[in-house]
Order: structure tokens, then C-alpha cells, then sequence
């Protein structure tokens, strides 16, 4: 940490120092982040709370495998990984369904997103992103339920006019191929162009096969994670069987395809209508870490995958400027369809547990903001219903044989229905100050029924329940001088429990089984955030840093339980201890954030971010809390002409101590070596350069050094040295 000190503080002073440079010589300037959502003014230097964006033009550089990997590796936050085809994300200690997904502005978060680690971002494919805006801190007062550490907001590419191409038709087609899992991607887009009509359709795959860990050692740790059985079905019958390659992580290959299509049309009235399709669909995806659980006889599980994760959004939007009392309408009108499914067969045991999800939602939207002399009004309502339909069966894999099983949920009808309104208004009094404040308020409702408790009786077969929910925020920006701005700002959020946090009957691994709990009710949060801004007179300089202290109020936590009487219980063949979802009352979250952008050269950038969190559940003795990833960052170098770029970039985690752990939570001790998550980073190079006049060259070599690491909370090694090539051709 000392080296990584002192190489910003270097690279602080530097910029100043060019402040004596001649103003006659052209020189670069920080680019300015522009926000995309539609609920807070676009300028991000009049916001009071933090917020980072991810351009078109650096998820294009990048040039990620998955959405999960571009955010992973973007210094902004830190990302979980089970398997090779997941990720994810946590902001401020909160990860899953405590950080809320949007798509365009559209809830992905649904009634059966979980407390524990999520895949859903990677049904969103980077190919297909304009711009990634990233809200840290409870933005429920925007965006609803779930914003608890922040929101995600994925915007995809839109449908342009001719006025915007000035052609018919345009287009590119990109291509990848990646070492470290022989990947195998492509992306096609194709935009038609007319005055008043747009057209434009977007098709991608990516085939990943068996992701390749890292073969040299952590200087920070020994050796860790090496495959070096797994089971094989031959003729019928179970074997353990040794892996030739250890460092081939066995079983963890899948493959994506994502297909979108937006129709614009503008209407001599006035009025825009856009239609926004999207499709996304997976191959099994073998979830690795319950592949790797190891017993007396070997390993326990032969089978443990993800059927087939498919996402459907179909949205129809109108436009109107100047709609009602000079305000400016967007209607939104959507239907979503989520199916997920888990399979699961224990070693030597022939019957395959399969258990099936799918959700439904409809949604409903009236947002409207007006503009005036020195500020904007944004205020408008949502609503959501969704529905859930749980089934399983078993099936022996030897004579096809079926039977019934528990369901994952309850197996009746459930349903989720939200409906909020809200208002914000953000003004800029004067050159030096501006400020925001707002307000939500809904209620929410949940039904969940069980149809058929055969399987696991339980003390009752219905849960009904019916929130009032609210969130406030107020903040202020100010300028001491022209170059340094104060940032405070005080927010309040809330998560209302849905049917994963009811009725879900999980085994959560190592002997832990997770049972229902009728009587939760919603968490809370107050967040008050302190920033200090420091940039130079020629904008080639800026430092930026964060400080913030959370109070979670009623906070769901899984934490021992007892059913009917009994701490521990025999399920599927197992003396399991019994677990349950709680309000534990108080806990408290805190940390920092720091980002550090500025012009070494003319072309020669420097960027740094560093992020801190700690949290604990207040008890009669304080205890970790769980999501609480060790400290994080990246370092990054970057040089860039017309022709092409270069970049050199450091990413870093710290260690997460044993102690630290939240034990038989979210945190997957038993996945971590004894001791707990050593400290690790990866040094990365990244090039693209103009070949011809319409296509340009990706080339990058990932993890250098070859270096063998995980991520805290993660059950997959990440991946070892990957030397990739790409090629982007427009028309």
C-alpha cells in the first residue's frame, strides 16, 4: 500500500507543476461525464451525490468478455464471481438485491432476486452498451426499492436518425478471440437511417470454453484452487477421475447469445415512439464452486448447473416535449419474462434435481421533468407488477424416471406489486452553489402461496403482506474557489422483502440449509455522504474523494434459526444447521472512495481510484458484516494519438482477514484459503490502433505475470494470463 501511496501522491504534484505551461500550446483536457438517466440533470459537477460513468468509447477500448468483466475491471466496484458465467456486483458493501439493475431504465431487479450473488448482468451484453452510469449511496428517492448501495444503470445503444448518420445505413461488425478460454466472440450491428425513421438491430455470441487460472504464485499467498479431480458419468456409473491440467478449471465453459432491436419514429405532431426489444439466452452454466466441494469419498456434487438464464424485455416509449405545464413526458410501457433454473445430483446418486423459475413483469411508467431559469424539475409515478411460477422435478439420469420435489419457492401464486411516485429538483442558484432534494412514496404488496407442502411442512402455507415505503434526499454543492468544490449530501433508502427473502428453501453449502420466515419486514438506510473536489485552472488535473457513513435500521441478515423447535435438521440425506433470513436491527457501513485523473503529457494520462468499506452488525458485541469487500483499486497509464492507444493499467485488492468474515453468510469462507482472502494484483496492457480507414485493432495481454488469485467471496480461481485480439470493421 505504501508504493501505491506514493506513486499517486507522485502523480498528483506533477500536474501542478505543469500549471506553468504556456496556454499558446493545445493541450488536452479532462473529459467531463455526461449522466444518461432521465430522472437527474445530465452535468454531473451539480450533483451532490457520487457518481461515475463508463462511456461507449471505453467500453469499446476495453473490450471485455462480459459486462461483469468490464465492471470488474473498471476501479468502480468490486465484483463476485461462483462460476465463469456470473458476476456479481457490490457498491458499499451492499451486492445483489441490495444494488438495484436497470436497463434502460427499467427494473431487472424482480421478486426472486436474492441477498447472496447474482449472474443477471451478464444477460446485458457490453456489445450492446452506449454508456454505464454507476450511483453510489441509497438513490431510492430516483429509482425505487433495492437502491441500498447504489443503482447500475446500463443504457444501450439507440436507434439513430439521419440527421445524426447522414447515411442509409451504417454499421460495424466486431470480432474476439481470447487465450485464456479459447473465447470466441462476435458482434453485428446494423443502423437504417431515414428523416423520421430509425432502425437498429444488434446481434452477438460469445462462446467461452473451460476458463484457465493463473499458474504462478501470489507473492501475497501459496498455490490455491487447482483442479485436480472431477467427476465423469461412463456408462452409467460415477467416477473420480484425475485432471490432466490443474489448471484447467473443468467444467465452467458456457455460451451467450443477445440479440436487440430499437424502431424510432418521430411524428410530424411531435410525439417520438420507440419500440426497444431485447433477447438474451444462455447455454447451461455450470455453477464451479458447488462442482468443487470436496468429501470423504471425493467430491460431492457431479452436477451443478444454471439452465439456460433468459431475459426478454419488450418496451414500448412515447416523447412529448412540453406535454403538461411545459413539462416534458416520456411514457414507458414494458413486459419482461426472466427464466432461470438450477440442477443439482449429488455423486454416485442418479437422480437429477431440477428446479425451475419463471417470472413475469409488467410495468408501467410516467416520467416528466420541466426546466427552469436556474433549476429542473423532475416528478412522476411507476408501477410494477410481477409474478412468479416455482416448479421442480427429479429425474433419474439412468432410466428416466420422474418424480416430484420440493420447489425452490412456494408453489403457489406469487406476486409482487410496487407502485411509487416521486419528485426531486435540482437547482444552481448561483456560479458557486447548487443544490437537489427529493422525495418517494408507494406501497407495496406480496402474495405468496403454497400450494402443496408434502415435501417440507411448514407452520404455514401463505405469507401476505402490504408496505408503506418512502425515501427523502437533500444535498448541496459548493465552490470555496474556482478550483476546489464541497460536496454533502443525506439520502435515505429501503428494500422491501420479496419471495426469495420469504420462502426460500435453500442449502446454502457446508452443511447450512436456509428455511422461511413470514415475519420480515423492510430494511432501511440513512447514508450522509461528505466530498471534496480539487481540480486545476486547465482541467488536466482533478482529485476527487468521498467519505460515507451508513445506518442500516432493521437489516436482513441469515443468521441461525430454529424450525419447529430444532437448530439443525436432516435434508437431502444431511444434518444440516437451520438458517433463516432476520431483522438484526442495527448495523453501520463506512468508507471512502478516491479518484485521481490527470494529464502527466499532452497524451500521457493517469488515473488511480482507491475504495475502502467497512461494515458491522451492532449487537450486544459488534460482528463482521457480510459483502464487505477488502480495499480495491486500479492504477492506469494511458496514451493516446489518433491512430491508436495504449494502456498500462495495475489492479489491486486487499486481503480479507478471517476475522473479518461474516461466518456461514454471503461471504464463502469455505471457498478462501485458511486464513482468509490474501491480498492480490494484476498488471494489464491494452492496445488499439487504426488498421484502415474504417477498421481498427484490439490487442491486450490480461494478468501478465500469469498470476494465480480469487476475489474475495468468490468459488472460481480468476482467470491466469489472457492474451486476446480483436477487429472492429465499420460501414
Amino acid at each position: 500500500m505504501k508504493k501505491i501511496f506514493h506513486f499517486c501522491l507522485l502523480t498528483v504534484t506533477i500536474p501542478f507543476y505543469g500549471q506553468s505551461i504556456k496556454d499558446s500550446i493545445k493541450t488536452k483536457r479532462l473529459e467531463e461525464v455526461i449522466v444518461t438517466s432521465t430522472k437527474i440533470p445530465k452535468n454531473k459537477t451539480i450533483l451532490p451525490n457520487e457518481v461515475e460513468s463508463i462511456n461507449k468509447k471505453q467500453i469499446e477500448f476495453q473490450n471485455f468478455q462480459t459486462t461483469s468483466e468490464m465492471l470488474s475491471n473498471s476501479g468502480a466496484l468490486f465484483v463476485q464471481k461462483s462460476q465463469q458465467g456470473g458476476g456479481s456486483p457490490t457498491i458499499r458493501g451492499f451486492e445483489a438485491s441490495r444494488v438495484l439493475l436497470l436497463v434502460d431504465g427499467f427494473r431487472m431487479n424482480n421478486l426472486i432476486f436474492r441477498t447472496g450473488h447474482l449472474q443477471n448482468v451478464i444477460t446485458v451484453d457490453e456489445n450492446m452498451l452506449e454508456n454505464v452510469d454507476i450511483f453510489y449511496g441509497p438513490t431510492s428517492t430516483l429509482f425505487g426499492s433495492d437502491a441500498l448501495g447504489g443503482t447500475i444503470n446500463m443504457t444501450t445503444k439507440k436507434a439513430n436518425f439521419f440527421d445524426e448518420t447522414h447515411s442509409l445505413i451504417t454499421g460495424n461488425i466486431t470480432t474476439r478471440y481470447g487465450s485464456v478460454n479459447k473465447e470466441k466472440s462476435i458482434s453485428f450491428d446494423i443502423n437504417f437511417a431515414k428523416e423520421n425513421f430509425a432502425s437498429l438491430t444488434v446481434f452477438s455470441f460469445n462462446d467461452f470454453e473451460d476458463l484457465k487460472m493463473g499458474k504462478s504464485k501470489n507473492h501475497h499467498s501459496d498455490l490455491y484452487g487447482e483442479r485436480y479431480f472431477y467427476v465423469e458419468n461412463s456408462n452409467g456409473i460415477d467416477q473420480l477421475v484425475a485432471n490432466e491440467n490443474k489448471y484447467i478449471q473443468k467444467f465452467s465453459g458456457y455460451t451467450q447469445y443477445n440479440v436487440l432491436q430499437k424502431v424510432s419514429y418521430k411524428s410530424r405532431t411531435g410525439l417520438k415512439h420507440n419500440l426497444n426489444l431485447q433477447y438474451s439466452t444462455t447455454s447451461n452454466i455450470p455453477r464451479y464452486d458447488r462442482l468443487t466441494d470436496v468429501t470423504s469419498s471425493g467430491l460431492r456434487n457431479v452436477e451443478w448447473y444454471y439452465g439456460p438464464q433468459k431475459r426478454i424485455l419488450t418496451a414500448y416509449t412515447l416523447e412529448k416535449s412540453k406535454a403538461f405545464f411545459d413539462s416534458n413526458l416520456i411514457l414507458n410501457l414494458a413486459y419482461q419474462n426472466a427464466k432461470e433454473s438450477r440442477h443439482n445430483r449429488r455423486f454416485q446418486n442418479y437422480n437429477l434435481q431440477n428446479r425451475e423459475e419463471n417470472v413475469n413483469m409488467y410495468s408501467f411508467s410516467f416520467d416528466l421533468n420541466r426546466k427552469f431559469r436556474k433549476g429542473e424539475l423532475f416528478y412522476g409515478l411507476e408501477s410494477y407488477f410481477e409474478t412468479l411460477k416455482s416448479s421442480a422435478y427429479l429425474q433419474n439420469i439412468n432410466t428416466g424416471e420422474t418424480n416430484g420435489l420440493d420447489t425452490r419457492y412456494p408453489n403457489g401464486n406469487n406476486n409482487m406489486f410496487r407502485n411509487d411516485i416521486y419528485i426531486s429538483y435540482t437547482e444552481q442558484s448561483n456560479t458557486k452553489t447548487s443544490w437537489s432534494t427529493g422525495g418517494r412514496f408507494g406501497v407495496t404488496t406480496l402474495n405468496s402461496a403454497i400450494a402443496d407442502d408434502t415435501y417440507f411442512p411448514l407452520p404455514f402455507t401463505q405469507i401476505k403482506q402490504s408496505n408503506f415505503t418512502y425515501s427523502g434526499s437533500i444535498g448541496i454543492v459548493h465552490k470555496t474557489s474556482p478550483n476546489v468544490a464541497l460536496k454533502t449530501n443525506l439520502a435515505s433508502g429501503f428494500r422491501v422483502p420479496n419471495v426469495d427473502d420469504f420462502g426460500k428453501i435453500f442449502e446454502s453449502g457446508g452443511g447450512f440449509l436456509i428455511v422461511p420466515n413470514e415475519n420480515l419486514k423492510p430494511e432501511k438506510t440513512i447514508t450522509g455522504d461528505l466530498g471534496l473536489i480539487i481540480q486545476s485552472n486547465n482541467k488536466r488535473f482533478k482529485f476527487e474523494n468521498t467519505f460515507y457513513y451508513t445506518r442500516l435500521f432493521d437489516a436482513i441478515i441469515t443468521d441461525a434459526f430454529e424450525y419447529q423447535g430444532q437448530s439443525q435438521i436432516n435434508y437431502d440425506g444431511t444434518l444440516s444447521s437451520v438458517l433463516a433470513n432476520q431483522n438484526k436491527g442495527r448495523a453501520f457501513i463506512t468508507g471512502l472512495s478516491t479518484i485521481i485523473k490527470g494529464y502527466i503529457l499532452n497524451e500521457l494520462q493517469f488515473e488511480a481510484t482507491f475504495n475502502y468499506t467497512y461494515g458491522r452488525i451492532i449487537e450486544e458485541k459488534e460482528k463482521p458484516l457480510d459483502h464487505v469487500s477488502p480495499y480495491f483499486g486500479k492504477l492506469n497509464l494511458s496514451y493516446e494519438k489518433k491512430w491508436g492507444r495504449f494502456d498500462f493499467y495495475m489492479l489491486y485488492n486487499g486481503k480479507k482477514r478471517s476475522k473479518d468474515y461474516f461466518l456461514n453468510g454471503e461471504d464463502n469462507e469455505q471457498y478462501a484459503p485458511q486464513g482468509g482472502m490474501p491480498a492480490w494484483e494484476t498488471y494489464n496492457f491494452k492496445t488499439s490502433f487504426s488498421v484502415l480507414k474504417q477498421a481498427t485493432l484490439y490487442f491486450g495481454v490480461e494478468n501478465i505475470f500469469d498470476t494465480q488469485y480469487r476475489v474475495f467471496a468468490s468459488g472460481i480461481n480468476a482467470p491466469g494470463r489472457n492474451i486476446y485480439s480483436g477487429l472492429k470493421y465499420n460501414f
